[in-house]
């Protein structure tokens, strides 16, 4: 049977990193490994990431919920992955961070595959940063974060480098309290041995029968840009720190004035990051929170022009 690990968090916890960073052990043990993806919005800017990790059999599910609405989707891309790789060791999910965990769970239980697939179980990524401030999330999306971290087997209490050893405590005795059946370990940038996961969901058998906190209701919306010229990387970055608290989750490809191909960005939870890219990606934006439509992004920044 094929074990399967499902990657679960909220947006921007580090879910994909957590995953390349797996891929690469995996690779360095001779297993082959698959990934199911699912993104929140119609582009793959995640799934461009685990293609640069280089024969790496891949599915997407995008603009999409890996969960009760979208699990014949789901049922067809696993398939899809069964079907066209029969050297499959692992298969890795990560789900989209407006995602369920126990829905994300049930979608992949499927009679189909009951005989090929061992579920091993969930290793969600918690935003210790997040984590601290989640009053500041609204009612819905903090009811999400809270039900992410409840349900998994596995806890990650990551970005433990941007707090005080103080704080990292609070956050890890915080988490204990609020899942005690799940072991908890700091990381930074979602590095953890893939051993340690193994030992971890070896044996865990958590089964909750309670009444979970769906992630397809919320008031969560995307909004795709494209740019009409290259943009200063200070000013871009003044613009999107700009943004209200209700933008969770920037990410795409920006280009910079000076460089030929635009660089990979990534905003979350108040930090950005920027990666050079050697291949003339597209520039494009994709921006998920609350109430994006309402935002009038062209008028904060004359760069970005509104799909």
């Amino acid at each position: 049977m094929i074990d399967v690990y499902l990657f679960s968090g909220f947006l921007g916890s580090g879910k994909t990193s957590l995953l390349l960073h797996t891929i690469s052990q995996l690779k360095e043990q001779g297993k082959k490994p698959a990934v199911l993806m699912n993104e929140f919005g119609a582009l793959p800017f995640d799934s461009t990431s685990v293609e640069g990790e280089g024969n790496i059999p891949l599915k997407e599910l995008l603009d999409g919920c890996i969960c009760c609405t979208g699990s014949e989707k789901t049922e067809a891309q696993l398939q899809g992955l069964l079907e066209e790789n029969d050297d499959i060791d692992v298969i890795l999910i990560e789900t989209t961070g407006a995602a369920h965990p126990v829905e994300a769970l049930d979608a992949i239980h499927s009679p189909i595959f009951a005989d090929r697939l061992n579920i091993k179980g969930i290793v969600t990524v918690a935003d210790s940063k997040r984590w601290l401030e989640r009053d500041k999330l609204s009612p819905q999306i903090r009811a999400l974060f809270m039900e992410q971290i409840r349900h998994a087997h596995l806890l990650l209490a990551n970005k433990v480098d941007l707090l005080t050893d103080e704080e990292n405590a609070t956050v890890t005795f915080e988490l204990s309290n609020f899942n005690n059946s799940a072991p908890i370990i700091q990381t930074t940038g979602g590095k953890v041995a893939f051993s340690f996961i193994e030992k971890v969901l070896h044996s865990s058998k958590k089964v909750s029968n309670e009444q979970i906190i769906s992630g397809k209701s919320l008031p969560l919306s995307s909004k795709l840009h494209t740019f009409s010229d290259s943009v200063n990387k200070d000013e871009f970055e003044n613009w999107v720190k700009s943004l209200p608290d209700t933008v969770y989750r920037i990410k795409g490809y920006v280009p910079i004035s000076g460089f030929k191909n635009p660089f990979l960005f990534q905003y979350a939870y108040g930090m950005v990051n920027w990666m050079p890219e050697y291949v003339a990606m597209e520039p494009r934006l994709v921006i998920i929170g609350e109430g994006i439509e309402k935002l009038n992004f062209e008028h904060v920044n004359p760069y970005l022009d509104e799909k």
